[in-house]
């Protein structure tokens, strides 16, 4: 009997699910979730197997043409998700499904394009892109369609190879490109003869007390010390020296072989993971949190439907405690656990105490990571092998079977929201979705609450769990500090590790009154003796900083020409590290002028400011201070959060100037400053989240100092002392915040009081642009005629950021009760759409 499945072939365009019938040969072998290969047309595409039906919904099906991984790639629960995903954000279900398959694993059908150059025309009779094309094919050979856009960028030459094709100046063969991933496989090396008769084989080694010698008898015993074949470099690691000739000598004499096996690419073999320590005892405001979370696990595990708990805990209080022990528990039940973070700068922290507590239990997932090491992640997280996943944004898709526990730290951060390229999605409503989908806990993590979240909790009865209170940590990693210093312990109650501490005391530094007793340097007189402070203490500070570079704009004091970029009409950042101004919308860049391009005058100037002229004030200020920098300048590079990270946290470097990266979940115990150069930046943008992301990252940075007994302070620079947020961020008083905003978001008609939808259009042409705006905002207005919807509409009017990366930026908002409803299954065209965007911007 004939066995029919329906396909997701992968291919944007094509939202729906295709019949095909499995050949005699791969019966038994394919099933829902199975990665295949299928002909579609005259192409050949790789394509998931979606699932069974009895009977096509085509009289003729074409059978699937090969098996490209015998393990499904997805999980029940993924593929319920991918179906959420499209439904909910609009999205083609390939896009939705792209997410949760390794970068290299997944392809598209391709063209390969051939040069017929017998049958060219004269060249002078091509137009320009057809010449480049004849001679990058003269040059290279045939090549397939994406290879051609990595060398004809920003040119579309794809009309001009169909007119070649068609004339027979070019052949083109579909294809689908094989993976760029899979196993690694190398050499390893192993011990060929019993460990008790290397001494016996001593005489064959070399000349009596010669270095090759006691060099080869160490590799000897190294591998006898090892339970598995290890790689050459590993090796000669292990014996402190070696070379591949003496692996040789070895090999020929049958004291060692050679094997070819798997090697799992392991992104924590780099990682420094701190020994196994006892877990520490629990405050009594923790046990009751404890206590609620041990008793929601149980009740998944008995097959029960539980809320969503929210982990209000102010910075400091020991969340990351409770998700230790919540995943202790999730283990002990024979289920998986998903572990969340924001930013990429928090794993490797994050990583480091869940590998200590579980060790051999851990796998990772960042962009940052390699094609490898992310398929590896992947392939042993399938199997079972790896029971706990820590991560970013994509480590929600790995496919977990048995999951049972997801964490979501730091939750309110934007970083969970993607929306550079399709899908855009809140990977917080995915994972609250993945959790009810395979009936797991959800923990929800912050010590600032997102606003919208929240009230939603109250509404629905989700569980809000609350820590109060911040807890002593890092005894020992202060003690000898305090003994230095004959200072005793800044504790505020009970006693051991279980003893309480307060929220570092905050100064509102009024810079207006600085200009005005003539202080004119970006330090506060009160800051920079707080700084003299610390370094005399041997201690150590943040200095935060949301804005990159030495200067964010260069203009003419002559005519007040402002340089800025050419493709995004945004002011260029001058960096002195680079000797550059760029932008950080786009990465455009050019030589900083020595006069100015509109009048020629050699009045132009740098103002402003961003971490790299902190950094040189600091320096010149300090001279003997010890400075590192974190920002995206100098995390560039792979492995560098890590490297940054640790330094600090050794105490290799006194003051750490950063941007958001250093504001959340870094727990290190000698900071006792923090200092806000500058508050306001964000606070005065037209978007209705300003305010709240204003007092989520002051609050956020601010918990980074006073986290052990040395206690701490934070100071923060402000022009606008008197906005609530910068008050009741300096109080460490997120509900009086939460109510403020509130009433702010009730007032305008904003979430969490309407649900947003918002139409992005960008194009190259402005009165192009402007059109189809117009175009569409008249198209949605018949569709709300039509529909009797209460939806209402904003626009269509430019982005704020109206001109980006070269392309101008048309948005329409749409506001309702769910006003995603209605652009549903129509025709969009070109519009992104963004459903509960946390940003209008």
């Amino acid at each position: 009997m004939t066995t029919y499945v329906q396909v997701a072939v992968n291919l944007a365009t094509l939202p729906e699910l295709y019949d095909y019938h499995v050949p005699a040969e791969l019966e038994g072998s394919i099933q829902p979730g199975s990665l295949v290969v299928v002909p579609f047309g005259r192409q050949v595409m790789q394509g998931v197997v979606w699932r069974y039906v009895s009977t096509p919904q085509v009289s003729e099906t074409r059978p699937i043409g090969a098996l490209l991984d015998p393990q499904p790639v997805l999980t029940a629960a993924q593929r319920q998700l991918a179906e959420w995903l499209a439904n909910h954000y609009l999205a083609p279900l390939p896009v939705c499904i792209a997410l949760m398959i390794p970068p290299g694993l997944s392809r598209q059908a391709d063209t390969l394009l051939s040069l017929r150059a017998e049958a060219l025309p004269p060249l002078e009779t091509l137009s320009p892109i057809q010449r480049r094309l004849v001679d990058l094919l003269k040059d290279r050979g045939a090549l397939r369609g994406a290879q051609i856009d990595a060398h004809i960028k920003g040119v579309d030459w794809r009309p001009a190879a169909r007119r070649m094709t068609a004339r027979g100046w070019l052949t083109a063969q579909p294809i689908l490109p094989a993976p760029t991933v899979g196993p690694r496989r190398e050499r390893l090396i192993t011990l060929a003869i019993p460990p008790a008769q290397i001494d016996a084989h001593r005489s064959q080694l070399g000349r009596a007390g010669s270095a090759a010698l006691e060099r080869r008898l160490t590799l000897l015993k190294v591998l006898a010390s090892q339970r598995e074949p290890i790689a050459p470099a590993w090796l000669f690691t292990e014996a402190g020296g070696g070379t591949t000739a003496d692996l040789k000598f070895l090999e020929e004499r049958g004291l060692i072989r050679s094997l070819v096996g798997e090697v799992i690419r392991d992104p924590l073999e780099r990682m420094d993971i701190p020994p196994l320590s006892e877990a520490p005892q629990l405050t009594r405001e923790q046990q009751i949190v404890w206590d609620e979370v041990q008793t929601a696990l149980r009740r998944v595990q008995d097959g029960q439907g539980v809320p969503p708990h929210i982990l209000y805990g102010i910075t400091g209080s020991g969340k990351t405690e409770i998700y230790l022990r919540a995943v202790e528990e999730t283990l002990k039940m024979g289920r998986q656990a998903l572990i969340l973070v924001p930013e990429i700068s928090l794993t490797p922290q994050m990583v480091q105490r869940f590998a200590a507590r579980f060790p051999g239990q851990v796998g990772v997932i960042h962009s940052k990571l390699s094609q490898g090491e992310r398929y590896d992640t992947w392939r042993r997280a399938r199997a079972g092998q790896l029971p706990i996943i820590v991560g970013a944004r994509s480590a929600l898709f790995t496919p977990l079977s048995a999951l049972g526990l997801i964490v979501v730290d730091e939750f309110h951060d934007e970083s969970f929201y993607q929306d550079e390229i399709p899908p855009a999605y809140h990977a917080v409503e995915a994972a609250l979705m993945l959790a009810r989908l395979s009936n797991s806990l959800i923990l929800l993590g912050s010590a600032t609450p997102d606003v919208s979240l929240m009230e939603r909790a109250r509404r629905s009865a989700w569980r809000i769990l609350h820590l109060p209170e911040r807890i002593l940590a890092h005894r020992q990693a202060v003690q000898k500090q305090l003994e230095r210093l004959g200072k005793p312990a800044l504790l505020k109650t009970g006693e051991g590790e279980s003893a309480h501490l307060d929220l570092p005391p905050v100064q509102v530094v009024d810079m207006r009154q600085e200009l005005k007793a003539g202080n004119r340097s970006i330090f506060s007189r009160a800051l920079e003796s707080a700084l003299e402070e610390v370094l005399e203490k041997q201690e150590q500070a943040i200095l935060f900083l949301n804005r990159r570079g030495s200067a964010t704009h260069v203009f003419c004091r002559e005519c007040g020409f402002t340089l800025r970029c050419p493709r995004c009409e945004v002011p260029l950042v001058y960096h002195a590290d680079a000797a550059a101004l760029i932008c950080h919308t786009c990465g455009y860049s050019r030589k900083m002028p020595v006069t100015c391009p509109q009048c020629s005058s050699r009045a132009i100037r740098q103002v402003g400011l961003g971490t790299e002229r902190v950094e040189a004030e600091v320096k010149a200020r300090f001279p003997h201070a010890r400075v590192l920098r974190w920002d995206a300048e100098t995390t560039r590079q792979k492995g560098t959060h890590e490297l940054l990270l640790r330094h600090f946290s050794h105490h290799e470097a006194d003051i750490l100037i950063g941007t958001q990266m250093i504001a959340k979940g870094l727990d290190l115990p000698l900071v006792t400053l923090v200092g806000v150069i500058l508050a306001d930046i964000g606070l005065t943008l037209p978007d209705y989240r300003a305010a709240e992301r204003g007092f989520q990252l002051l609050t956020q940075v601010a918990g980074r100092a006073g986290r052990s007994p040395l206690g701490g302070r934070v100071i923060l620079q402000t022009y606008i002392p008197e906005h609530y947020a910068i008050q009741t961020a300096s109080r460490h008083d997120y509900e009086a915040f939460l109510e403020r905003e509130l009433r702010e978001r009730r007032r305008l008609g904003y979430p969490p009081f309407v649900r947003l939808a918002r139409l992005e259009l960008r194009h190259a042409d402005p009165a192009h642009a402007r059109e189809e705006a117009r175009r569409m905002a008249n198209q949605i207005h018949a569709w709300i005629e039509q529909s009797g919807s209460t939806i209402e509409m904003s626009g269509p009017t430019p982005c704020f950021f109206a001109h980006r990366a070269g392309l101008y930026r048309w948005q329409i908002i749409l506001r309702g009760a769910e006003p995603g409803a209605l652009l549903r299954g129509k025709p969009l065209g070109d519009w992104q759409v963004q459903i509960d965007p946390p940003s209008l911007l």
